[in-house]
């Protein structure tokens, strides 16, 4: 018998083929080689990549026999994930293997900007002797802000500690009491732009996150601060941050990741008090070859039928046909309540109504806590890590069943208690042999939406006129309204809107609404990733 063929399609450690096994039939090819990638993938089962090689949908398409793309590495902005999912494909990664090596990262700029490490070199090799000059500070003592406590930030924070500094972090998806336990002090970011002599980012990258350390932000740091960012490009505006430094509002800066990739040309480079590399966080021989060999036993099992914990789009294992369909609806819905709650719940319940109750739905369950955590930790959720990701946050969850579902044929409800003990919810169904996806219920609202790649809500007081002058902020953006639904509760009442537009909506214009209507607050989620 012929043995499946295994594309690689970039260059990986001589692990990764060792980890493979003899079991399969190992074929190279330059993936960045377009007509030879199209040619060598139409036999293979499974490919290789790192980050040069597109697998888009032209390539899935062109490989009937594929079952799973790796990607040895932890970003996807290469592979075409829904193309994959629509083909059944699997997508794996390998999104612990670069932890260690982009903490160390982030940490080694910290240093070289606390001492002055890069000009220092620099002037020494173009032969000067400069102590005086290159002066800089020690980090003991000296307080750090952490900005996002997921995996990354956790090992920074560990080791920042054990230099003597004093470690305070901002993230609202990590209860103060976890953050205690990691020796960290949890506050709002307000708090640790004022008080921290170094900044250190470790967010994903979102519609909310992106220029989260911007223009205001900068405002409200100490004239000697340091920010680091080895994160994502975009978190930090590097347009601001030049501002801040040529106005002495920042003193410098350590920068990995920048907003638009390959960077040769920023404003940044013109500091001696800026240190820049490009996007290095990953690039150390222990990180590869982790990821290399991580995803190498992902493709065994795939290739098995097996259980693939680091699945990000399809786990492994038989699924019922009746609840396969709403594995991406739940997924949406865990998306929602995260927009909605704005925070980390105390205890989720995720609740499974109706027919589809007779089959095993734990994959629902796991389903939603991969939307709920897939905009909240900095590297993508999978089947396996969302019930982890929960635990370490301290959220209780449940998987709630009952076959009796007096409105819907089948109903999946994301509930969760927050820590001020708001109950927040969000329930969907699938409707006609199409399986067409609503939302049906938001906040205890009865609505009738369907799911968009760029969704806005709102909640104000019931009064006349607010939909038109929401219409009229939104024109005034040149922004398109797709589709609207108002519900309250009462007459006078508070009243709840659910729009989707044509675009993603920019925070300003978000402030502009809420301001306009006077609204109690107001929130938008992407879906279209």
């Amino acid at each position: 018998m012929s043995k499946p063929v295994v594309l690689i399609a970039e260059q990986l450690s001589p692990a990764t083929v060792d980890a493979l096994g003899p079991e399969f039939e190992i074929r190279d090819v330059d993936g960045t080689d377009r007509p030879a990638l199209l040619s060598a993938i139409a036999d293979a089962e499974a490919i290789l990549v790192r980050s040069a090689t597109k697998v888009d949908a032209e390539a899935i398409a062109a490989a009937p026999k594929l079952k799973v793309i790796a990607r040895a590495g932890v970003g996807l902005d290469n592979v075409d994930v829904k193309a994959a999912t629509q083909a059944g494909v699997m997508v794996v990664n390998a999104p612990t293997s670069n932890i260690t090596s982009a903490a160390e990262l982030a940490i080694g700029l910290l240093l070289a900007t606390a001492r002055n490490i890069a000009p220092a070199n620099a002037a020494l090799k173009g032969g000067e002797w400069k102590r005086s000059k290159y002066s800089g500070t020690e980090l003991y003592e000296k307080t750090v802000g952490i900005v996002g406590l997921g995996r990354i930030g956790v090992l920074v924070a560990q080791r920042l500690a054990s230099f003597g500094m004093k470690v305070i972090a901002y993230d609202p998806f990590v209860p103060a009491a976890r953050a205690a336990q990691l020796g960290v002090r949890s506050v709002t970011l307000d708090e640790l732009l004022a008080t921290s002599d170094f900044i250190t980012v470790h967010l994903p990258k979102t519609p909310e996150t992106v220029g989260l350390i911007g223009d205001q932000a900068l405002r409200k740091v100490k004239p000697n601060v340091r920010i680091i960012n080895a994160a994502r490009g975009g978190i930090v505006d590097e347009h601001a941050l030049a501002v801040a430094l040529k106005e002495g509002r920042v003193a410098g800066a350590g920068i990995d990741v920048f907003a638009a990739e390959p960077c040769t040309e920023s404003p940044l480079f013109e500091f001696e008090s800026v240190v820049v590399t490009p996007h290095l966080g990953a690039s150390t021989d222990e990180a590869q070859e982790k990821a290399g060999v991580s995803v190498a036993r992902s493709v065994r099992l795939a290739l098995a039928g097996e259980l693939v914990p680091d699945a990000v789009n399809v786990k492994g294992g038989a699924i019922a046909e009746d609840v396969r369909p709403g594995i991406p609806l739940a997924e949406k819905l865990g998306r929602v309540f995260t927009a909605l709650a704005g925070g980390v719940a105390a205890q989720l319940d995720v609740e499974v109504r109706g027919e589809i109750t007779a089959h095993d739905v734990k994959i629902l369950e796991l389903a939603a806590l991969k939307g709920v955590f897939a905009e909240v930790v900095e590297d993508p959720v999978s089947y396996v890590n969302a019930p982890v990701i929960a635990a370490d946050r301290g959220v209780e969850v449940r998987l709630v069943t009952d076959e009796d579902s007096p409105d819907y044929r089948n109903l999946i409800t994301v509930r969760g208690v927050m820590a001020d003990g708001r109950v927040v919810s969000v329930s969907g169904t699938l409707a006609g042999v199409k399986h067409v996806e609503k939302i049906v219920e938001v906040l205890g609202y009865d609505i009738e939406a369907f799911p968009s790649a760029h969704m806005v809500f709102f909640q104000y007081e019931d009064r006349p006129g607010v939909v038109g002058t929401v219409g009229r902020v939104l024109g005034d953006a040149n922004i398109n309204i797709a589709g609207m639904q108002v519900s309250r509760d009462t007459k006078g009442g508070r009243a709840l809107v659910a729009m989707t537009i044509d675009q993603a909506l920019p925070v300003q214009v978000l402030d502009d609404i809420v301001a306009a209507i006077g609204a109690e607050w107001g929130r938008t989620v992407d879906l279209d990733d």
